[in-house]
């Protein structure tokens, strides 16, 4: 991975107040914290850990710049939240800038066995295409209805993959406790790891540790609008990209805090 320190900064200035409206300081229970997440807590409060937002905001700015980076480059990147409280604003912000997304469950295989998951990829493809072309008009009704399952099946994983033609050159996780697997898959093909990191997990495999809530709606869809930005900016700043509507940031809610823990 390039040394973002020497990035381009072009990312806000963020406002400590705008983390705090949106939960991002809510640590997880401290009897359940990883010791390597002590640098990013500020404190203890009632048994739960305080996330040190002037810490948070820092790496949310190398974040930014680096996904400014990545966008400009023309560099592929997947982002990935498949646990409850992140699928619909995962999906919602990526369908919208059209970046890649996973929010059901990574495939194994993704990265380390790309050439046969490709394959899939496309047969799932092959098959839609033939669907909605009544290439498999002369099967039989069930035949049909097999093949209508099979491309479901394929899309339950492939469904925001779709344009995916290679092995990313990045992948954002949101809970890599929970993703366990595509830090492994990462770690063996040397992908960098950006991640939305709470005080119960162990950050050691992340190369960009954006430590916050991972539980609060309104923290996930804070950070995740953040790189989304970030992406779609430096796209739009690649010269002959004509890319879609920016999308839009949508105003946190004070009601939403640490989540479902």
């Amino acid at each position: 991975m390039i040394d973002i320190s020497k990035l381009e900064n072009v990312a806000p200035d963020y406002d400590l107040r705008d983390l705090l409206e949106a939960g991002c300081h809510f640590g997880s229970d401290a009897s359940s914290w990883h010791p390597k997440m002590a640098k990013w807590i500020y404190s203890k409060q009632e048994g739960i850990h305080i996330i040190d937002l002037e810490k948070t905001a820092s790496q949310l700015v190398l974040a930014y710049n680096y996904f400014y980076h990545l966008g400009k480059e023309g560099k592929v990147v997947i982002f990935v939240g498949t646990k409850r409280q992140a699928r619909e604003t995962v999906k919602e912000k990526a369908v919208e800038a059209k970046v890649h997304w996973i929010v059901s469950r990574w495939l194994g295989g993704l990265l380390t066995n790309w050439q046969q998951v490709g394959k899939s990829l496309r047969k799932m493809l092959e098959i839609e295409k033939g669907l909605k072309e009544d290439k498999y008009k002369m099967y039989t009704k069930f035949e049909q209805t097999q093949l209508e399952k099979e491309a479901g099946r394929y899309a339950r994983f492939f469904d925001g993959l779709r344009e995916l033609k290679k092995i990313p050159d990045a992948v954002f996780v949101i809970d890599p406790k929970k993703e366990k697997i595509v830090l492994k898959e990462a770690l063996m093909m040397d992908v960098p790891v950006i991640a939305l990191v709470d005080t119960d997990t162990d950050p050691q495999s992340v190369d960009i540790v954006i430590p916050a809530n991972d539980d609060g709606r309104t923290s996930i869809e804070f950070i995740v609008d953040q790189l989304i930005e970030a992406y779609s900016k430096g796209r739009a700043a690649k010269p002959g990209v004509k890319l879609a509507a920016k999308p839009g940031a949508k105003t946190v809610k004070k009601e939403d805090k640490k989540g479902d823990k």
